[in-house]
Protein backbone atom coordinates (compact mmCIF):
# COMPACT_ATOMS: atom_id res chain seq x y z
CA UNK A 1 0.00 0.00 0.00
CA UNK A 2 1.44 3.49 -0.82
CA UNK A 3 2.05 5.09 2.99
CA UNK A 4 3.97 8.85 0.91
CA UNK A 5 4.39 10.36 -2.24
CA UNK A 6 6.22 13.42 -3.28
CA UNK A 7 6.14 15.07 -6.66
CA UNK A 8 8.57 18.18 -7.72
CA UNK A 9 10.31 18.63 -10.73
CA UNK A 10 14.16 18.85 -10.45
CA UNK A 11 16.58 20.92 -12.45
CA UNK A 12 19.41 18.20 -13.54
CA UNK A 13 23.14 18.25 -14.49
CA UNK A 14 25.18 16.48 -17.11
CA UNK A 15 25.00 13.52 -15.21
CA UNK A 16 21.63 12.51 -13.93
CA UNK A 17 21.35 11.90 -10.41
CA UNK A 18 21.86 9.97 -7.07
CA UNK A 19 19.31 8.79 -4.55
CA UNK A 20 19.61 6.60 -1.72
CA UNK A 21 20.23 6.31 1.79
CA UNK A 22 23.57 7.92 1.98
CA UNK A 23 25.36 11.28 1.41
CA UNK A 24 27.39 11.37 -1.25
CA UNK A 25 29.98 13.52 -1.94
CA UNK A 26 31.61 12.33 -4.95
CA UNK A 27 30.81 10.68 -8.20
CA UNK A 28 30.19 6.66 -8.57
CA UNK A 29 33.05 4.62 -9.48
CA UNK A 30 31.04 2.99 -12.15
CA UNK A 31 28.07 4.32 -14.50
CA UNK A 32 25.67 2.54 -15.22
CA UNK A 33 25.32 3.00 -19.46
CA UNK A 34 22.91 0.88 -21.05
CA UNK A 35 20.44 1.15 -17.86
CA UNK A 36 18.76 3.82 -16.25
CA UNK A 37 20.19 3.04 -13.17
CA UNK A 38 22.83 1.30 -11.40
CA UNK A 39 24.35 0.97 -7.73
CA UNK A 40 26.81 4.06 -6.78
CA UNK A 41 27.38 2.00 -3.50
CA UNK A 42 25.27 -0.37 -1.55
CA UNK A 43 23.00 2.50 -0.42
CA UNK A 44 22.63 4.47 -3.62
CA UNK A 45 21.90 4.41 -6.88
CA UNK A 46 22.94 6.77 -9.45
CA UNK A 47 19.96 7.71 -12.15
CA UNK A 48 20.84 8.44 -15.93
CA UNK A 49 18.29 10.22 -17.54
CA UNK A 50 17.12 11.08 -21.39
CA UNK A 51 17.53 15.21 -20.50
CA UNK A 52 21.00 16.65 -20.18
CA UNK A 53 20.68 19.74 -17.99
CA UNK A 54 17.10 20.53 -18.01
CA UNK A 55 13.82 19.74 -15.53
CA UNK A 56 12.59 16.45 -14.64
CA UNK A 57 9.67 15.63 -12.89
CA UNK A 58 10.05 13.28 -10.27
CA UNK A 59 7.25 11.27 -8.48
CA UNK A 60 9.21 9.63 -5.55
CA UNK A 61 7.09 6.95 -3.70
CA UNK A 62 7.17 4.79 -0.37
CA UNK A 63 5.13 1.60 0.12
CA UNK A 64 4.76 -0.83 2.86
CA UNK A 65 5.24 -3.85 0.47
CA UNK A 66 5.61 -4.22 -3.29
CA UNK A 67 3.32 -2.13 -5.31
CA UNK A 68 2.07 -4.04 -8.75
CA UNK A 69 3.82 -3.23 -11.75
CA UNK A 70 2.52 -0.07 -13.54
CA UNK A 71 0.64 -1.33 -16.93
CA UNK A 72 -0.83 1.48 -18.70
CA UNK A 73 2.47 1.75 -21.23
CA UNK A 74 3.09 5.54 -20.30
CA UNK A 75 6.81 3.88 -19.05
CA UNK A 76 9.88 2.16 -20.17
CA UNK A 77 10.12 -1.35 -19.01
CA UNK A 78 10.52 -0.87 -15.37
CA UNK A 79 14.76 -1.30 -13.44
CA UNK A 80 14.64 -2.73 -9.73
CA UNK A 81 17.85 -2.46 -7.20
CA UNK A 82 18.10 -2.87 -3.64
CA UNK A 83 19.47 -0.57 -1.79
CA UNK A 84 21.26 -1.21 1.98
CA UNK A 85 20.06 1.79 4.39
CA UNK A 86 22.78 3.00 6.07
CA UNK A 87 21.22 6.83 7.38
CA UNK A 88 17.37 7.49 8.37
CA UNK A 89 16.92 9.95 5.42
CA UNK A 90 16.33 9.88 1.50
CA UNK A 91 19.37 11.86 -0.08
CA UNK A 92 18.70 13.22 -3.66
CA UNK A 93 21.89 15.02 -4.99
CA UNK A 94 22.21 16.15 -8.91
CA UNK A 95 25.92 15.20 -10.66
CA UNK A 96 27.37 17.90 -12.52
CA UNK A 97 30.71 18.04 -14.22
CA UNK A 98 33.07 18.20 -11.02
CA UNK A 99 30.30 18.70 -8.32
CA UNK A 100 27.15 16.95 -6.74
CA UNK A 101 24.71 19.35 -5.00
CA UNK A 102 21.94 18.21 -2.60
CA UNK A 103 18.95 18.62 -4.21
CA UNK A 104 16.08 17.78 -2.20
CA UNK A 105 13.38 20.71 -2.35
CA UNK A 106 13.22 23.36 0.63
CA UNK A 107 9.81 23.09 0.38
CA UNK A 108 9.53 19.59 0.38
CA UNK A 109 9.40 18.30 4.39
CA UNK A 110 11.83 14.78 4.60
CA UNK A 111 9.80 11.49 3.79
CA UNK A 112 8.54 9.44 7.02
CA UNK A 113 10.88 6.33 6.56
CA UNK A 114 9.11 4.17 9.94
CA UNK A 115 7.64 2.11 7.07
CA UNK A 116 11.13 1.03 4.98
CA UNK A 117 13.76 1.22 8.26
CA UNK A 118 11.51 -0.77 10.57
CA UNK A 119 11.37 -3.99 8.80
CA UNK A 120 15.45 -4.50 8.24
CA UNK A 121 17.98 -2.99 6.65
CA UNK A 122 17.05 -3.43 3.17
CA UNK A 123 14.73 -1.74 0.56
CA UNK A 124 14.03 -2.34 -3.56
CA UNK A 125 14.20 0.77 -5.53
CA UNK A 126 12.13 0.81 -8.89
CA UNK A 127 12.70 2.77 -11.55
CA UNK A 128 10.37 4.25 -14.07
CA UNK A 129 11.19 6.82 -17.15
CA UNK A 130 9.30 8.52 -19.81
CA UNK A 131 10.46 11.09 -22.07
CA UNK A 132 8.02 12.78 -24.27
CA UNK A 133 11.33 13.10 -26.69
CA UNK A 134 13.75 10.13 -26.16
CA UNK A 135 16.58 11.87 -28.29
CA UNK A 136 19.23 12.79 -25.25
CA UNK A 137 20.04 16.63 -25.36
CA UNK A 138 20.09 19.75 -23.45
CA UNK A 139 16.42 21.26 -22.26
CA UNK A 140 13.13 19.89 -21.61
CA UNK A 141 12.56 16.94 -22.78
CA UNK A 142 9.24 16.37 -21.17
CA UNK A 143 10.71 13.85 -19.04
CA UNK A 144 9.20 12.17 -16.02
CA UNK A 145 10.50 9.70 -13.33
CA UNK A 146 8.09 7.41 -10.88
CA UNK A 147 10.52 6.01 -7.75
CA UNK A 148 8.41 3.40 -5.94
CA UNK A 149 10.84 2.17 -2.58
CA UNK A 150 9.78 -0.39 -0.24
CA UNK A 151 11.18 -2.80 2.36
CA UNK A 152 12.53 -6.07 1.15
CA UNK A 153 15.31 -8.18 1.38
CA UNK A 154 18.83 -7.71 -0.94
CA UNK A 155 17.54 -9.62 -4.27
CA UNK A 156 19.32 -9.81 -7.93
CA UNK A 157 19.09 -6.15 -10.09
CA UNK A 158 16.62 -6.06 -12.77
CA UNK A 159 18.05 -4.33 -16.36
CA UNK A 160 17.65 -4.84 -19.88
CA UNK A 161 20.66 -6.12 -21.88
CA UNK A 162 23.90 -4.60 -22.08
CA UNK A 163 24.73 -3.84 -26.02
CA UNK A 164 28.49 -3.67 -26.94
CA UNK A 165 28.72 -0.37 -26.96
CA UNK A 166 27.38 0.13 -23.48
CA UNK A 167 30.09 -2.63 -22.28
CA UNK A 168 32.73 0.48 -24.04
CA UNK A 169 31.59 3.36 -22.77
CA UNK A 170 31.59 1.59 -18.77
CA UNK A 171 35.03 0.45 -19.88
CA UNK A 172 35.98 3.94 -21.12
CA UNK A 173 34.54 5.95 -17.41
CA UNK A 174 36.72 3.04 -15.60
CA UNK A 175 39.72 4.16 -17.08
CA UNK A 176 38.86 7.85 -16.86
CA UNK A 177 37.95 7.53 -13.60
CA UNK A 178 40.82 5.26 -12.13
CA UNK A 179 43.55 7.33 -13.88
CA UNK A 180 46.03 9.31 -11.26
CA UNK A 181 44.90 13.14 -11.50
CA UNK A 182 47.59 15.08 -13.53
CA UNK A 183 49.08 17.54 -11.21
CA UNK A 184 48.87 21.34 -12.41
CA UNK A 185 50.15 23.27 -9.33
CA UNK A 186 53.53 25.34 -9.64
CA UNK A 187 55.58 26.61 -6.35
CA UNK A 188 56.74 29.81 -7.06
CA UNK A 189 59.08 31.20 -5.02
CA UNK A 190 58.16 34.41 -2.58
CA UNK A 191 59.29 37.87 -3.64
CA UNK A 192 62.29 38.64 -0.66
Amino acid sequence: MLVHQADFTVDLGESGYLIGFTEYDDYPDEMPYGWRCGPAGESSAVVLPTTDSGPLQLTIQIHDSQPAPEVNGAWEPAEEISLRTESESLHLAILDPGEVSDAWPEDQPPFPLETLLGQGRWVRLRLYCHADDPEPGIGDHGERHLIQLWPAPATAPVHPALSEEDRRARAEYAANTSSPMVDYTVDLPLPS
